[in-house]
């Protein structure tokens, strides 16, 4: 496995489980400013952070123009649309696999080629990873299941599914930069002095 991924799965858990391990602050009598904290905190954590970065995926997906779909920067590289392709069946595979699962949709790399499609392929993969959060709970998560030749917990294939859907928007963002597109996440950004 990619050490890399591994350091950013590691990376991802510390923050809520060490949030598990604070106490409680003492009861005041002032009244409550925020509410009550999710039922299972760690799964909760994982899909908010899935749901943002999925998003952006879906957003760079949409903002690139059909013809764009085939630009490949160096010829050892995933064209546009082979990278949402991928996101989509990696999506899909982890996903699965977490949730006990066939994996129901497979070599959407290498069977769609229009945007349309990919984008589709794309939305749906998030849309089942998302039915996948919401059947997840932090006991569930904590079930090991068998991944390649690693025991691991459910929960860790969703952090990784997270992991790779950013490293992927990330290629994405050359990708559109490229193209002179702005990407999701650099939209709405305030104008930087000039120098």
């Amino acid at each position: 496995m990619n050490k890399r991924l591994v350091f950013v799965f590691v990376a991802l858990m510390a923050v809520p489980v060490a949030l598990l391990g604070q106490e409680k602050p003492p009861a005041s009598s002032a009244p409550p400013t925020q509410s009550a904290p999710p039922a299972n905190p760690i799964t909760a954590s994982e899909k908010g952070f899935y749901s943002f970065v999925s998003s952006a995926v879906v957003g760079a997906a949409q903002k690139m123009p059909e013809e764009n779909y085939s630009l490949k920067p160096t010829p050892e590289v995933r064209t546009f649309g082979q990278l949402v392709g991928h996101v989509a069946d990696a999506s899909y595979m982890f996903c699965s696999q977490a949730i006990g699962e066939a994996n129901p949709a497979k070599e959407i790399e290498k069977t769609k080629t229009s945007k349309a499609d990919l984008v589709a392929a794309l939305k749906d993969g998030v849309a089942y990873c998302n039915k996948a959060f919401d059947s997840m709970t932090d006991a569930k998560g904590s079930q090991m299941v068998k991944f390649f030749n690693f025991d691991i917990a459910k929960l860790t294939l969703f952090s990784i599914n997270t992991a790779h859907t950013d490293e992927h928007y990330g290629n994405m963002v050359t990708y559109l930069r490229l193209k002179g597109i702005v990407p999701p996440t650099s939209e709405n950004q305030p104008a930087q002095p000039p120098k």
